[in-house]
């Protein structure tokens, strides 16, 4: 599995490749990160995160791509460039049919180090021991970003699985006849209860609604 980790920003979006799948040793493919000019508008800048994003699709030909969830925090000017550049990414890879996994930072964190309130330094740390880097990635938004496709790695068969379940607990179960059990002891699908016809009397004879309870059978062979 190859994924394309993206920490998004519009001054520093950082980006990472890694492969590998879960429970065995990864390798970094790549990682960066796409600048953009502070003092540029809005639009050129999201132009150039968009080129950036394209350009590492087209390098690296992920099967995943992986980005972190936007969370709010007390700087909204802040949180709406990430959100920018995030909307970004996502829609690089659905334009070429890439499936999106959007993770929170505490997951990522938690994924990485075991522990969901991780610093930046911890993270970096850890994922220099899991890809066996010589040194940190720098900037730490190039560290996030590796950190998001290891953390995609090794969640994304247990998130599968749950998909799968919750696909066939939405299914409607078939229903089944009910069972009998045979002189052999064996279990077998119960016949339809139908009505037993009733029979006609004879000619000549009345019917038993016809006749009165209190009037005695006459015995064979003898008039009543």
């Amino acid at each position: 599995m190859r994924v394309l980790g993206v920490d998004p920003g519009l001054t520093r979006c950082g980006v990472g490749v890694v492969e590998g799948v879960a429970g065995r040793p990864l390798t970094m493919i790549g990682v960066g990160v796409v600048r953009t000019p502070a003092d540029a508008d809005l639009g050129h800048r999201l132009v150039v995160v968009e080129q950036g994003i394209e350009q590492w699709l087209d390098e690296h030909r992920p099967e995943y791509v992986a980005v972190e969830r936007v969370f709010s925090q007390h700087n909204v000017r802040t949180v709406m460039g990430t959100a920018q550049a995030s909307a970004v990414a996502i829609l690089c890879a659905s334009r070429r049919g890439i499936p999106v996994a959007l993770h929170t930072p505490s997951e990522v964190k938690a994924a990485v180090t075991g522990s969901g309130r991780a610093d930046k330094a911890q993270v970096g740390a850890m994922v220099t021991r899991l890809l066996r880097l010589a040194a940190p990635p720098k900037p730490a938004d190039a560290a996030d970003a590796l950190a998001l496709a290891i953390c995609h790695i090794w969640r994304a068969p247990a998130q599968n699985r749950l998909q799968q379940a919750v696909s066939r607990a939405a299914q409607p179960v078939p229903r089944t006849p009910p069972t009998r059990r045979t002189a052999a002891g064996r279990l077998s699908p119960s016949p339809r209860q139908t009505p037993t016809p009733r029979r006609s009397p004879p000619p000549g004879q009345p019917s038993a609604a016809q006749q009165s309870p209190n009037t005695p059978h006459a015995p064979k062979g003898h008039p009543a």
